[in-house]
């Protein structure tokens, strides 16, 4: 098979949940485009309801973080109490779990949060390969920056005369969101 015909992805065609990560099987360099992300116009449905998708994705992620900060503030308040309070700071940790939960998932080997998934939407680089954990941390950060500073919330409204669907925060990053379903298809 050439590197220019694509296979369909399948889920669960890998052998492991790591391996698109430790080999090009699933997510190497086969599926990434050459140049910049494709125009709409080239391939409508790689970006089609991308931004419903993404608010859905995102509300399913305050799920998963509420969870996660649930299990993590409860074990920081346990050592806080069993030492008397003298490692009440580190309650401030528990602020980072958005943060983190974002930078793992984006930089991870799916390259998706756990409402990405979900959704069936992907975050790539702007030239189609996978982003790392650096680029998913400032993507996070910005993306948060965003949440925090009312006159930046013009960014999450963006995508709206984008014609690839990207927020601010993707696009001073680098990245852009598209269906995972037709990333193999490019």
């Amino acid at each position: 098979m050439s590197d220019n015909s694509l296979p369909s992805r399948r889920p669960g065609s890998e052998l492991s949940p790591f391996a698109g990560h430790f080999s090009h099987q699933r997510y190497g360099p086969r599926y990434a485009w050459s140049g910049a992300a494709p125009e709409i116009m080239q391939d409508a449905a790689l970006y089609e309801a991308v931004v419903v998708r993404r608010v859905l994705a995102y509300l399913v992620d305050l799920v998963v973080i509420a969870a996660i900060g649930l299990v993590v503030g409860t074990a920081l308040g346990i050592v806080s109490a069993l030492t008397f309070g003298l490692l009440s700071p580190l309650v401030a940790v528990g602020g980072l779990v958005p943060l983190t939960y974002h930078t793992l998932t984006i930089g991870g080997p799916r390259h998706a949060t756990v409402g990405q998934l979900v959704m069936r939407l992907e975050v790539r680089r702007w030239d189609g390969g996978q982003p790392g954990y650096i680029q998913a941390l400032v993507q996070t950060a910005l993306f948060y920056l965003t949440l925090a500073v009312p006159p930046l919330w013009i960014g999450l409204a963006w995508p709206l005369i984008n014609s690839r669907s990207r927020c601010l925060h993707d696009i001073l990053s680098g990245t852009v969101i598209v269906n995972s379903d037709r990333v193999a298809v490019i």
